[in-house]
């Protein structure tokens, strides 16, 4: 493989005019199919085999133009101190309202006036409208958001406190703030790390195209593929901070590789051909991670980790070619400027601290962990142990309304409905029953004898008598235990044709799936990449150490997000303002994403020290060199993919606050722990039982020279020029 690279990094090299015309022909091809595709909507939803899922089918089937999948709004009105929202003023303010509501969209359904529904409060003080859309929230249009905020602002002034709740309002968070914040550190690091601000640009520029023609991809099949628009934020997540890492290894192994005093065309392709050889297998791991997401079997996951995927993928071919092809647009000046002086006044290719005999900081730490492996062995694993326990108490749902700052008007109504009907009508569940009136009546009574409910409606059946609909509300908040409690108990004490949905029954069948499918998903994704790994690194025990690691990064960022969000720790500092149960996803699709990028640094930093091993380094020496050559980029990639991730924290969006906290502390833990402590030490601990492979293995397996045998071979062959350039 790396001979291949090699070719192709200097064919780049070589055709670079042509090369770049065509990323930018890719770029803006992309550009205009997601200009004039027509506006995603939103991906259809839905958990196959779920009892939730069955009883939504039913609605749609037996109740057809219910909407039964559609976005739902509740305008709540409460009256002022000692008043009531029976007086005739303020019944007159909710019936303008209902009346503006109705006629306010063609997207309704239906607009149920409180006094008809019963939708008073025990002493008068609350009332709310129920408003129902023939769509869900995503395909709602502006103007229909609009008269639903319009009709509660206009009678916010007539002398009542009117809030509005519901899904109707849930938008896709906004995009360019976060990833702005993302990149300009990431700039930061990248002019520390290389001095240069070619060099510097060089990632960013090749990140962004990337991105630019995954997003814009994505944006222009959405209609075709039912993709939605919530299908580009991890695409965008995950393309950002694996564009800047591979492009920054690239670049980085060119300076080195010019620095031993190689002419540009070589140095471009031993670049790709070794540093690029990590990239490819950094991004199958991340790939087989996300694509790995297809054993849920929740079609809504399955598209977003193809499209990320995609978007990965994209990525490794940019820094293969686009990559090599743009350093030779940049001539010299992707060395800093200093750099340069100093290689024309001919101090040679030495850095200044080789040349006053000092180690650099890779060294130093190396050395550091060689002499102390057990030391650093024992308080790594403790501390991520420790950082881990809250992982415990995980308590797993789907963020309601409660989970939102109390500056938004859905939290102030959420709040207002609890204190008025009680907190389990921000959860109500549909009880769905496929029979006739006598059958329905029958779960009615049984649901009644049970306990944990605060209202259950009498049945409403169909036109043609043969199903009919229950509405149960919870006596606790949607995302308690006992509400969940409550679901499994009708499921249980009803017969087959009574089915429980619901948003609230959604949620805990969507929890269930998910924990179903961790474990075939970690078996799947690890066992998979432990193969590869097998591959790439010819050991066994390599690839056993890095799983184990990953699991242990991965479980104590859960701790940390436990902590965080559903303990509450340093929640403020976070603008966590409510806690709550974790997103039902967020462990599953932690373990996709981090093990992927966590396979990225274990590649980078362990096929330098198996490079120097399989050139006849000592175990010891191994390890010091591939930190020597490797520790500070490795650091940089994960800084910047750490602030790529962190930039998500500021947003409003509890859900995507979530993963962009868990993703940046999973690789902090993974990154500067795991990596870079408990590896080498592990590493020093076996010694040259750790590059152990047994023979009949060794037969099997294919060579697919990542270290850059084939390569070494031509440079001792070969001519290389002296050195002008110094080493970074």
């Amino acid at each position: 493989m790396a001979t291949f690279l090699y070719k192709l990094g200097r064919s780049a090299f070589r055709r670079r005019r042509l090369v770049a015309l065509l990323w930018v022909a890719l770029l803006a091809v992309a550009g205009i199919g997601a200009a004039t595709a027509p506006v995603a909507t939103s991906s259809s939803f839905s958990i196959p085999g779920t009892e939730a899922q069955r009883a939504f089918d039913l609605l749609e089937e037996r109740f057809p133009g219910a909407g039964a999948d559609g976005a739902t709004a509740r305008v709540v009105f409460k009256a002022p101190e000692g008043q009531k929202m029976t007086d005739p003023a303020h019944k007159a303010v909710v019936g303008e309202t209902v009346a503006a509501l109705k006629s306010g969209s063609d997207q309704i359904v239906s607009v149920a006036d409180p006094y008809a529904a019963q939708a008073v409060s025990r002493d008068g003080s609350t009332a709310y409208v129920s408003v129902a859309y023939k769509v869900n929230a995503m395909e709602l249009t502006e103007e229909t958001r609009e008269a639903l905020t319009q009709a509660g602002h206009n009678a916010q002034g007539k002398g009542l406190t009117v809030e509005v709740g519901g899904d109707a309002l849930q938008t896709m968070p906004e995009q360019g703030a976060s990833e702005a914040i993302g990149v300009v550190i990431a700039g930061i690091v990248l002019v520390l790390t290389f001095g240069s601000l070619v060099a510097a640009g060089l990632p960013l520029l090749t990140a962004i195209i990337g991105v630019g023609i995954g997003v814009s991809s994505i944006a222009a099949l959405a209609n075709v593929l039912d993709l939605g628009n919530s299908t580009s934020t991890l695409a965008m997540m995950i393309g950002l901070a694996v564009g800047i890492d591979y492009a920054l290894f690239i670049v980085s192994r060119y300076r080195a590789e010019l620095a031993e005093g190689r002419e540009k065309e070589e140095a471009a392709g031993r670049a790709v051909g070794t540093a690029g050889s990590a990239v490819v297998f950094a991004g199958l791991t991340v790939v087989i991670a996300l694509v790995g997401l297809a054993v849920v079997n929740i079609p809504m996951l399955t598209k977003m980790g193809f499209a990320a995927a995609g978007t990965v993928v994209i990525a490794v071919l940019i820094a293969l070619t686009l990559i090599p092809a743009l350093l030779g647009f940049a001539g010299d000046k992707v060395i800093g400027r200093k750099q340069r002086k100093a290689a024309a006044a001919g101090d040679g290719a030495a850095t200044s601290d080789e040349k006053a005999g000092r180690p650099n900081g890779g060294t130093r730490w190396a050395r550091f962990v060689i002499r102390r492996p057990v030391m650093v062995l024992v308080v790594g694993v403790l501390g991520l142990g420790a950082i881990a326990l809250p992982a415990a108490s995980l308590e797993m749902g789907l963020p309601d309304d409660g989970v939102k700052p109390t500056s938004t008007s859905e939290r102030r109504a959420y709040d207002a409905l609890s204190d008025g009907f009680g907190p389990g009508f921000n959860g109500p569940l549909l009880v769905v029953v496929d029979g006739d009136k006598a059958t329905a009546d029958r779960a009615v009574s049984t649901i009644k004898g049970l306990e944990g409910w605060a209202a259950v409606t009498p049945a409403t059946p169909n036109k043609a008598g043969d199903a009919a609909m229950i509405t149960v509300v919870p006596k606790d908040r949607p995302s308690s235990a006992a509400t969940e409690s409550l679901v499994h108990d009708i499921r249980d004490a009803t017969g087959d044709e009574v089915l429980v949905t619901g948003a609230t029954a959604m949620n805990i069948d969507f929890s269930q799936k998910m924990n179903d499918a961790l474990v075939p998903y970690l078996a799947l994704v690890v066992g998979l990449a432990f193969l590869l790994l097998t591959l790439v690194f010819r050991s066994v025990l390599v690839p056993l150490k890095a799983a184990l690691g990953f699991l242990l990064s991965v479980v104590a960022a859960l701790g940390a997000v436990v902590a965080v969000f559903q303990w509450g720790w340093l929640g403020s500092l976070f603008g966590v303002e409510q806690t709550g149960p974790i997103m039902s996803m967020m462990p599953i699709f932690m373990v996709g994403v981090v093990f992927g990028l966590a396979m990225d640094y274990e590649v980078f930093l362990v096929t330098r020290m198996r490079e120097a091993y399989v050139h006849g380094e000592r175990p010891g020496e191994a390890i010091v060199t591939g930190f020597r050559h490797s520790a500070r980029v490795v650091t940089a990639a994960a800084v910047i993919m750490i602030a790529v991730f962190a930039g998500f924290i500021g947003m409003t969006d509890q859900m995507v606050k979530m993963i962009g906290f868990g993703l940046a502390v999973a690789v902090l833990f993974d990154a500067f722990v795991v990596r870079m402590a408990i590896v080498p030490a592990v590493l020093a601990l076996l010694g040259h039982k750790a590059w152990w492979l047994p023979k009949w293995l060794d037969r099997i397996l294919p060579n697919v020279d990542v270290e850059g045998e084939a390569l070494a071979k031509r440079t001792e062959e070969g001519t290389g020029a002296k050195p002008d350039l110094v080493k970074v």
